[in-house]
């Protein structure tokens, strides 16, 4: 997806409903609530993000990945896989 390309609407929607949810989360935490229930609730806030940047990679993949590969631009093609393959390095520091 570019600047240019309005993003999902169900991506937006996503995103509004975890933004929700962070607030409801800093509530319990200024409320003292168990603990156990803050950490259930960020698991669950941590699925969803996790499923709206897998619906974006997927969309990269499609668009301009699969693009740069189909062109006939050497060095744009090694640009993106050096692309991928950094963020795919960055994923997997994260877990």
């Amino acid at each position: 997806m570019t600047s240019r390309t309005k993003p999902p609407a169900d991506d937006i929607s996503r995103l509004g409903k975890i933004e929700g949810q962070v607030r409801g989360i800093r509530k319990m935490v200024e409320d003292g609530r168990y603990c156990i229930d803050i950490l259930t609730q960020l698991s669950s806030v941590a699925g969803a993000l996790a499923r709206v940047e897998e619906n974006i990679l997927a969309r990269h993949l499609q668009t301009c990945v699969r693009a740069s590969l189909s062109g006939r631009d050497r060095g744009d093609q090694d640009r993106k896989i050096a692309e991928i393959v950094d963020l795919l390095g960055r994923f997997r520091a994260r877990s």
